[in-house]
């Protein structure tokens, strides 16, 4: 037999201490072992249960649950049909954003990162994406792996308590195997307990899966890169996606060309301001994670589905996990401070993106009040809709969008460009929700910097008197 797969239980070693050094298994388990802790390259049968033994009782790591995502996430995209990209299609694209660039230049005061750009299919929109989406979700897979290990072990207590074996036939144990381990004596307990160290593994390993579930269905949806609101993609790159692009300008029945310019404006725009505010990124990211952190896991949700499948049946597992609705109701005074800062952000960067597209466009673009329209359409339900209320229960105000929107219109009005720009320069220069609130207020205070009062006129006197005289010495 191949050599035994190390990452898995030593299933053999388990069986035999239960039913004695000298026990003969049947040649079915014998087989069935074989297969489990082979190589799975030995046969198409041993490579499917490898495939699903690694799922519940793997490392768990940031590799394994990036791949085990991805592999998730690629299924759901073929599911729904994909087709490759043409040359014909990354060269429009590119043609695209060329124009895009160029239309963006005269309307903001950042200048153009000049990064690569890309025409990508819904898988290559999940290759990609795939890494920030693991990375931002962190601290929501930490809650839901201690809370789904703790609802598993509820239900093994409670098959405990009953002190009655499982069906193991169920597991593909024969049933005088079943009738062996009965013999010995052994206690549920005490059998289940022997894979209790695997089950935050495997909860992780669940949400990993509803990670992978989400990402999937999220790529069928998104045109370009960054529609989410958040910077997902590397390198700077503005991309589209041509074959949702279509989908889109088919459903507003208006030329791809039209539309295919439109978006790719918006995206030209939303890669400037990330790429130009290096703060911004961060502190997106930051407050994603800090909302995550403070979740509160809906236990019942998770036993309703632990208890509601077999554990021995990984597919079901996963499905069950993508379908429930893991996060609490009624968020905590911590989410709800997260929640308000990342709902301001997100406004203030698709209110700009909003302007600046509106601006760049008018003059170019026959239907551009229409597809303005349609997109600030799509926002309800639509890609970040779905993105941030799947992952962490968040729903966004479409009211402040359009607050944030018109506050960049009023500091332009009021200073132009560089007024409008410059207050993305710091994180304590850039509006806050109380300054959604109060546009004009916000505006007349970029105007009008507040002077130093006295207590920061006398720090600043005093530092700068360092510089002019040596320190003194302290006396003998």
């Amino acid at each position: 037999m191949a050599d035994r797969d190390e990452s898995l239980p030593d299933f053999a070693a388990l069986l035999r201490e239960l039913l004695g050094p000298d026990a003969q298994l049947p040649p079915e388990m014998e087989q069935f072992l074989a297969a489990m802790q082979g190589g799975g390259d030995a046969s198409p049968q041993a490579a499917m249960l490898q495939h699903q033994l690694g799922l519940l009782f793997g490392d768990g790591g940031e590799a394994a649950r990036l791949s085990g995502a991805t592999d998730l996430a690629r299924k759901v995209v073929a599911a729904g049909g994909e087709r490759s990209i043409t040359e014909g299609a990354r060269r429009d694209v590119q043609a695209a954003v060329d124009v895009a660039r160029l239309w963006v230049d005269p309307v903001t005061s950042f200048d153009s990162p000049g990064g690569p750009t890309r025409a990508w299919s819904r898988a290559e929109w999940v290759e990609a994406t795939m890494p920030t989406w693991v990375e931002l979700l962190e601290p929501v897979a930490t809650g839901v792996a201690s809370a789904g290990s703790a609802a598993m072990r509820k239900q093994l207590d409670a098959l405990g308590a009953s002190g009655e074996l499982p069906d193991l036939a169920s597991l593909g144990l024969p049933e005088e195997l079943t009738a062996r381990i009965g013999a010995q004596g052994m206690s549920m307990d005490g059998l289940l307990r022997q894979f209790t160290p695997a089950l935050e593994r495997v909860s992780a390993g669940l949400f990993t899966a509803q990670i992978g579930h989400a990402v999937g269905a999220l790529a069928a949806d998104v045109v370009s890169g960054t529609e989410v609101g958040l910077p997902v993609v590397p390198d700077q790159a503005i991309t589209l996606l041509p074959a949702a692009i279509e989908e889109f300008a088919e459903g507003l029945g208006l030329e791809v060309a039209e539309v295919r310019l439109y978006l790719a404006v918006r995206e030209a725009a939303r890669v400037r301001l990330f790429t130009q505010v290096p703060w911004l990124a961060a502190n997106l990211e930051a407050g994603v994670r800090d909302y995550g952190r403070n979740i509160t896991i809906d236990t019942d949700a998770i036993e309703s589905a632990v208890s509601s499948v077999d554990f021995t049946d990984a597919d079901a597992m996963q499905e069950a996990f993508a379908q429930a609705q893991l996060f609490g109701r009624a968020p905590t005074p911590a989410q709800q401070a997260a929640l308000a800062r990342l709902e301001t952000t997100l406004a203030l960067v698709e209110g700009w993106v909003d302007l600046v597209t509106d601006q760049a466009v008018a003059a170019h673009l026959p239907h551009a009040a229409a597809l303005g329209e349609a997109v600030r359409r799509r926002r309800l339900g639509g890609p970040a809709q779905k993105a941030f209320s799947g992952f962490v229960g968040l729903q966004l105000s479409p009211r402040r969008l359009r607050d944030a929107r018109n506050l960049w219109a009023a500091l332009e009005a009021a200073g132009g460009l560089d007024l409008r720009d410059d207050s993305w320069a710091h994180p304590d220069l850039a509006p806050t929700a109380g300054d959604l609130d109060d546009p004009l207020g916000y505006v007349e205070r970029r105007r009008t910097p507040a002077a130093p009062d006295a207590m920061d006129a006398e720090i600043d006197s005093l530092l700068a008197s360092f510089g002019d005289e040596p320190p003194t010495a302290p006396p003998a």
